[in-house]
């Protein structure tokens, strides 16, 4: 919805449109370089996860993701079926498995963003003009401001 009157606001509004499509489709151009393509998202999500945070338990992570239990259970499965998580007892409570990344998801984690840098690199070498280039980093500041609170 378009907030205050006048073309100003209209742009804006227009602009913001706009910059979310294109935003949608450079994560899914990021997402054709990735090197963990067959995963599913919530495979990849509790993925990312277990990287960012740490170990958890498949409740933590259910509660994560906003979903129960039991339906954490398949995915969990297909990952340690990969070899890219695997699990042991709590040291807490015996009766509890806590996750963590196998050495070869934290690889091919690694290796997913390292693919998704170089085509990002080439892409910005090959695509833009010198100027265009010494211009990036005024919009990526721009695009972080965005997401501040």
């Amino acid at each position: 919805m378009i907030s205050g009157p006048g073309p100003d606001a209209a742009r804006s509004f227009e602009v913001a449109a706009e910059l979310r499509v294109l935003i949608g489709q450079f994560t899914r151009r990021l997402r054709e370089h990735s090197q963990v393509d067959n995963l599913s998202n919530a495979q990849k999500a509790v993925l990312i996860h277990l990287e960012r945070d740490g170990s958890a338990t498949m409740s933590a992570l259910a509660r994560v993701e906003g979903m129960r239990p039991q339906s954490m259970g398949p995915i969990i499965s297909a990952l340690a079926g990969a070899g890219l998580v695997e699990s042991g007892p709590d040291p807490a409570d015996g009766r509890r498995r806590i996750l963590s990344l196998t050495a070869k998801a934290r690889e091919s984690i690694s290796a997913s963003r390292a693919a998704k840098a170089d085509w990002l690199h080439r892409t910005i070498q090959s695509k833009l003009t010198p100027d265009e280039q010494e211009r990036l980093p005024g919009a990526i500041h721009l695009l972080k401001r965005l997401l501040e609170p």
